[in-house]
């Protein structure tokens, strides 16, 4: 993985936030807890995305303006735009990352709320009602990660709250 200046801009991804580019660039997004970073890519195109999401589902909540926040509206914003900008929908692929349970003390009416959980089993659940497959991940335990996504080729840098470094 390049990620240095060879590698084009550098764009910070924030929660509730994502973005579409095309190489070269890098997207980066930091602190993913329990949200969960989802990358798409079509390696033909040369066309990425990553989104840094939030919560499962927009309808469960009540401020919900925001789509980019939720795994079910931020995928759907994220495949048109990518498929917009010259993608094609069959080359498409995905990376996830995070949904790591970060509030085990944390209860509701139900228990423990393991969002990060949640965030994971609707990722996986959006991406295949989409047929979109999951080439790598990593997901759930109780760190954070950090993630560098290199346009160019693919690849993501993550690197946990231990600053221990994998390339997916």
């Amino acid at each position: 993985m390049r990620c240095s200046s060879e590698a084009g801009p550098r764009i910070k991804i924030g929660m509730a936030q994502f973005r579409v580019g095309i190489a070269p660039m890098t997207m980066i997004t930091m602190a993913l807890g329990s949200c969960v970073g989802i990358v798409l890519y079509d390696e033909k195109a040369g066309l990425g995305g990553l989104a840094h999401v939030m919560h499962p589902n927009r309808d469960k909540v009540k401020n919900n303006l925001n789509r980019a926040k939720f795994v079910d509206t931020a995928i759907e914003l994220m495949v048109a735009k990518i498929l917009k900008e010259g993608a094609r929908k069959e080359r498409l692929w995905a990376k996830i990352f995070g949904g790591a349970r970060m509030f085990q003390h944390v209860t509701g009416s139900q228990g423990v709320i393991q969002i990060g959980d949640a965030n994971v089993a609707a990722t996986r659940e959006q991406l295949t009602k989409r047929g979109i497959p999951i080439v790598a991940e990593s997901v759930g335990g109780t760190m954070g990660r950090t993630i560098m996504f290199d346009v160019s080729d693919g690849s993501v840098l993550m690197k946990d709250s231990l600053n221990n470094e994998e390339i997916f």
